[in-house]
């Protein structure tokens, strides 16, 4: 019989039940249910998404698994046709609050690969024993095969986009050595990194070359997605030279700098038309290859690549007042923050301040590109800013004492943010919905007012005010 992951603590009714749910939804290719979980048949030894557009296998053959990862450690290969490692990750970590979901969002970001388990677990606060038995028993893999799943995913993209060398690619995906990566790579596709260039067309050029041309991405989303509103937003917020939106709406591309753990980078998305499952279009350029996992992990927090639009879109739309709205401008997002700690300070100090601490405190770039001159400065650059409500903030950011990075406890943070002087309950919600990425900040928590009640609208309140917002409905606060 199928099993979902070895650990897996529910009843056999439980369990069983679940498993008929999805292979429905893998009958009907059901594309709502990518990255959420993916299905392994026996008979090949290969693991798909759901909407994988091969024949269904038959259900005595197939198994069930939350993650690429615990299907990879269990033996099975990637599918060539749906390349199940390629698709959204599921919302439901960068919803959930507890060590699992933070463990998960910090992985993303690239912390085992940069400090081990050992500096992950520290970061949660707990023991690496603890931290590999919780990720084992609801992921099925435990942090060590989480980061190899994703640092495969980040080759194969690189093999598929960019003529970098082979030897390049290995290390800038986070491998350890060469041989590690022809291993991992071999198991996980079933065939050669070289292979899998000639696939996709792609050939290998002159390092520095290709590493100039940057690296085209497509960022995968699930379901539909409102990219006006969201491109709406950024261009209103934009800080003038870490910044710059151009084009015409529909058709705009955004652009901004990078301050990431060994170098810095410039990152360009274009506006997409609205579209049911695909991808923003992503330019990255990168003064080090091994910002990259981080780098695509900071975009998509930002652009809310991973939300589930189905979910949220189902829940508002049963309130007559947002109906309409969510008719309007199916698969809404609401936006994250590039850099937590940037956009906690932005959100205290405005636009047009923000704009005078970059060109004041802002580290210019060696080679400025375009209107794009400078990173956002530091914390640790503003520390010491006269403004006492500034100087608060950037300290508490700067001693670690506030954390709002991917991995961060969420209610310690908003508890350290209410301590500071000068963060209103507007700020605070702010904040709270960028930095910190919670869907569910609603109107009593300081972002305006609404006419009745907005309990209608959990857990998803941080999307129903960017409807309103789009709408241009008094007291929906970005």
């Amino acid at each position: 019989m199928t099993t979902y992951v070895e650990s897996d603590t529910r009843t056999p009714g439980e369990a069983h039940a679940a498993d008929e749910t999805r292979y429905e939804a893998v009958s009907s290719r059901d594309a709502r249910f990518d990255g959420v979980f993916f299905f392994a048949v026996t008979t090949t030894g290969i693991y798909c998404r759901p909407s994988c557009p091969a024949v269904t296998p038959k259900r005595a053959n197939v198994r069930f698994f939350p993650t690429a990862a615990a299907a990879q450690g269990h033996g099975f290969r990637a599918c060539r046709r749906c390349r199940p490692d390629a698709v959204p990750g599921s919302a439901e970590w960068n919803v959930r609050a507890d060590v699992v979901g933070r463990a998960v969002r910090l992985i993303g970001d690239g912390v085992v690969d940069r400090e081990g388990v050992p500096g992950l677990a520290a970061r949660l606060g707990y023991s690496t024993r603890q931290v590999q038995r919780q990720l084992t028993a609801e992921l099925g893999a435990g942090p060590v095969a989480l980061a190899r799943a994703q640092r495969a995913h980040t080759a194969r993209v690189l093999l598929q986009t960019t003529g970098l060398p082979v030897t390049d690619i290995a290390f800038a995906a986070g491998f350890a050595s060469v041989r590690q990566f022809n291993d991992t790579i071999r198991q996980i596709y079933a065939r050669t990194p070289s292979a899998l260039r000639e696939e996709s067309g792609a050939r290998a050029g002159s390092g520095p070359a290709a590493f100039a041309a940057g690296i085209p991405l497509r960022l995968a989303h699930r379901g539909p997605y409102a990219a006006g509103p969201v491109f709406d937003l950024l261009a209103e917020e934009a800080v003038a030279g870490a910044e710059e939106m151009t084009g015409e709406p529909g058709a705009r591309t955004y652009r901004r700098t990078l301050r990431l753990p060994y170098g810095t980078g410039i990152v360009a998305v274009d506006e997409a038309r609205p579209r049911r499952g695909g991808w923003l279009q992503a330019r990255i350029h990168l003064t080090d290859l091994r910002d990259l996992t981080t780098a695509v992990q900071r975009l998509r927090r930002l652009f809310d690549l991973d939300a589930d639009p189905y979910a949220v879109d189902e829940r508002l739309a049963a309130d007559p007042r947002l109906a309409p709205l969510v008719a309007a401008r199916p698969g809404i997002r609401s936006p994250g923050a590039a850099d937590p700690d940037e956009y906690a300070v932005r959100a205290l100090v405005g636009r047009g301040v923000a704009r005078e601490l970059t060109e004041a405190y802002g580290k210019r770039l060696d080679v400025p590109c375009g209107s794009l001159t400078h990173l956002f400065p530091e914390p640790a650059a503003l520390a010491a800013h006269p403004d006492p409500a500034l100087a608060g903030l950037a300290a508490a950011l700067a001693d670690g004492r506030l954390r709002l990075d991917a991995g961060a406890d969420r209610a310690e943070a908003v508890r350290i943010l209410r301590t500071l002087p000068g963060l209103d309950a507007r700020t605070v919600a702010l904040i709270r919905t960028r930095a910190l990425g919670e869907p569910d900040v609603g109107f009593d928590d300081g972002t305006g007012s609404v006419h009745g009640t907005d309990e209608p609208w959990r857990p998803w309140r941080s999307y129903a005010r960017q409807h309103l917002r789009a709408a241009g409905v008094s007291g929906s606060v970005a």
